[in-house]
This record gives C-alpha cells, structure tokens and sequence, in this order.
C-alpha cells in the first residue's frame, strides 16, 4: 500500500502525466453524458426490457460502451469501427499493396488509419439499417418517415464517428489505447448497478453459490494478471563491434517474448465474428417467407451466447485470432534479421534462418498456452454460471479480460512516463 501510496503521488506531482489523466478523465466525462441522449423515436423501457432477456445484446452492447442498452445518439458505439479494422487487419495480411503500406512506419500506419475510418462509413450505414429493421420488428420504435429515417440513420454514424474521435483523442494526447479505454468505461459505468442486481435476488440457497462464484472470478482475475505479465526471455549476445570511430563493447540483452502477445485484440475480434450469425438471425427472423423465418430463428438458437455451439466457436476464434494477431505483432523472420544486423546472436543457435525458425518455435509453444488460456477465460464464466446458478454474472470473461488488460496497460504506460521523466534529468 505504501509502494501504491508513493506511485500516486509521483504521478500527481508530474504536470504532463497528471495533464493526460484529467484529459482522460475529461473525455471519458463528454462520453458519459452522450451515453444519456437517447434517440427519441425508441421506446427505452421495451427496449431493457429485451436487453433484460437476451445475452446477445448484452454482448453486443460491451462494444458499444454501454451505448446501446440506453439506445443513446452513439448506440452502434465502436462496433463499425472494430470490425472495419478487422478486415484492414485482414488485407495487411493477404493484399501486396497494404502489406507495403504497413511497413512505412508513421506515414503508412496514418494511412491504414485513414482507411479503416473510411471502410468504418459504410458499415455503419449498413448496421443503422439493421438496427432499426430489428427494433421496428419487436415494435421498440415506431415507423419512420423516409425523412425521419434519414435523420436517424445519420444521427447514429455521427454518434460512432464522435466516438471514434473520442478514441483517437485520448490515444493522442492522454495514456494508452483510446479505444480499449472508452470500453473499458463503458464496462466499469455498468457494474454498481449489476452488483446491486445480482445481491439484491440472492437468497439463502443461493448465498453459497453466489460466494463461490465471487471466489471463482477472483482466481479468473489472479490468472488473467499471470499471464499477462508472463515473459520468456531470450538471451541475446553482442559481440564487441566497430561502427565507424566508435567501439561497441560486447554486451549481453534478453528478448522478451510475452505469453501473451496479442492482449484483448483476439477477445474483440473473436466476438465481433461470433456474433454475426445471430445478428443475422435476429434481422431476418421476422421475414414474411417462412423457410428464411424459419432458418434465421434456427440460426439465432443455435448461436446462443449460453449454448454450446457458441461458446465452442467462440474459443476457436479466441485461439486462432491469438495465433493470427501476434504473427502480425511479432514478426520472427523480421527479429533474427535485425538482431544479426546488429551483430547479435542467440546462444547456441546461428544467426539468420536458424535464429528466425528458433523464435517461430518458442513463439508456437507459449502462444499456444497463450491462446488456450485465453479462450478458456472467455467461456469459462459461462460454465461457471452453469454450475452454480448464478446466470446474472457480474461482467463476464470478455469483460474481465478488456479492464485487467486496460488497467495493466495504463499502468504500464504511466511508469514508462515516468521512467523518461527520470532519463530527461540527466540529458
């Protein structure tokens, strides 16, 4: 507590740092009062009430930030914006052209940047049109004019646009991912509310249960910290070199492989995927053809949040997404050819092709472990719940994953801060 006690006071007493955290603060304050604007043509106590009865908009509502359950101006929330930079993910990776772009530093993160904002345009479009067809099927808002639906639709892209902004801002000018960070808050805004729920229901029979529930999602938390902050270290030898007039000592540096490389981008991407066949179920289960009413509903049920099939596919995508997101970060073949650039070698392992297939097999073997762990934690409250009853479960493995990892990674970043402002003494 003393150590935590120092820390903060550190911090308050830094004027940059201390400037970045009210601007977050700042931010995240705008981004509450917008999450209470709701659209006026929806009927907000139909509508939580169908949130209430379904798991799968209470998933889909942790990416709006806690938008959408209130049905606010940013209702769709960062949803488009998620998943337009899922497929640009997806082209760096297949597409010659933007596999180039990626490796021009500033300039071509800036440009992806500026296209995944474009991309996120049009699916917004799309996902207004589907918001509304299925609110006005379950009679939560009434039919529009072509002139009110316009007016609706576009209040809604403006609304993730903001948002979008919001994100950016705080990535910019405050600490850390601005995007992780309004999501975060839009989890954390929720839970007074559903600890109050899920105590409030609680009876004698259940107590037993409701407590080794409590227990369970701690030691959830306790691992989740772990791993995440797991590291193997390479050991990486220099030897002494000459570089024009100047003589580099030999030198010995580790290269630190996290267990966990990919964070929550894996979680995100995973249930932006799963989601998608019941929210196409839900658009089309009201369809007047009876064969499309009838596969959509059958679609929906099958991918239930609470089923087996869901949370089977679920873990799937966390894995492969895991693989597939830290192949992206952690680019072996770039590593050996920058570590034998600089004169270095791993012991006991050539340099060049050796070196590159020697981290590919690290890389497999802990992120294997990895990815297995991190599919595990986001299906494993819901067997928990299963066991013990208790169905109103306090955030959910997504949940959990996104405020450990975004705690972890602000915390990170504010002792980084620090340990420049400690170098800049002596400069």
């Amino acid at each position: 507590m003393k150590e935590i006690r120092e820390k903060l006071e550190l911090v308050y007493k830094d004027k940059a740092l201390r400037r970045k955290i009210l601007f977050i603060f700042f931010i995240l304050f705008l981004f509450r009062l917008f999450v209470f604007i709701p659209v006026p043509v929806v009927d907000l106590l139909k509508l939580k009430a169908l949130f209430t009865g379904s798991q799968f908009l209470s998933l889909l509502d942790i990416f709006s930030g806690g938008t959408l359950i209130n049905f606010s101006v940013m209702a769709l929330g960062l949803n488009p914006y998620i998943n337009a930079s899922i497929i640009m993910q997806l082209l760096t990776t297949v597409v010659p052209q933007f596999e180039e772009l990626s490796k021009e530093g500033e300039y071509g993160r800036f440009k992806i940047n500026q296209y995944t904002r474009f991309l996120t345009l049009p699916l917004t479009f799309l996902q207004s049109i589907g918001i509304y067809a299925l609110l006005k099927n379950q009679k939560i808002i009434i039919s529009l004019t072509p002139l009110e639906l316009i007016s609706f639709m576009t209040t809604l892209i403006a609304g993730t646009f903001i948002l979008m902004w919001f994100g950016e801002l705080i990535s910019e000018f405050g600490l850390g991912n601005g995007i992780s960070i309004l999501i975060f808050a839009g989890i954390i805004a929720r839970l007074p509310v559903t600890f109050f729920k899920t105590f409030s229901v609680a009876t004698q029979e259940t107590a037993i249960n409701l407590i080794i529930f409590l227990i369970l999602s701690l030691v959830i938390i306790v691992a989740i910290v772990f791993v995440s902050q797991a590291v193997r270290k390479i050991p990486v030898y220099y030897a002494k070199r000459i570089r024009g007039n100047r003589m580099y000592q030999a030198a010995t540096n580790f290269l630190p492989l996290k267990l966990n490389q990919a964070g929550v981008i894996p979680i995100i991407f995973a249930v932006s995927f799963v989601l998608f066949p019941q929210l196409i179920g839900n658009f089309f289960s009201y369809s007047k053809n009876q064969f499309i009413s009838g596969f959509a509903k059958g679609m929906a049920n099958i991918f239930n949040p609470a089923g087996f099939t869901y949370n089977f596919f679920y873990f799937i995508l966390v894995v492969g997404f895991t693989f597939f997101y830290t192949f992206i970060v952690f680019n072996p073949q770039k590593i050996s050819e920058e570590i034998q650039k600089q004169g270095g070698f791993i012991p006991g392992i050539r340099p060049g092709v050796n070196t590159k297939k020697y981290l590919e097999q690290i890389l497999y073997r802990i992120t294997s472990v990895g990815a297995v762990f991190l599919g595990l934690v986001a299906i494993l409250p819901v067997l928990i719940a299963r066991i013990t009853n208790v169905n109103s479960f306090i955030i959910g493995g997504t949940g959990m994953l996104i405020i450990v990892e975004v705690v972890l990674e602000t915390f990170k970043n504010i002792e980084a801060q620090m340990v420049m402002k400690g170098y800049d003494k002596y400069m």
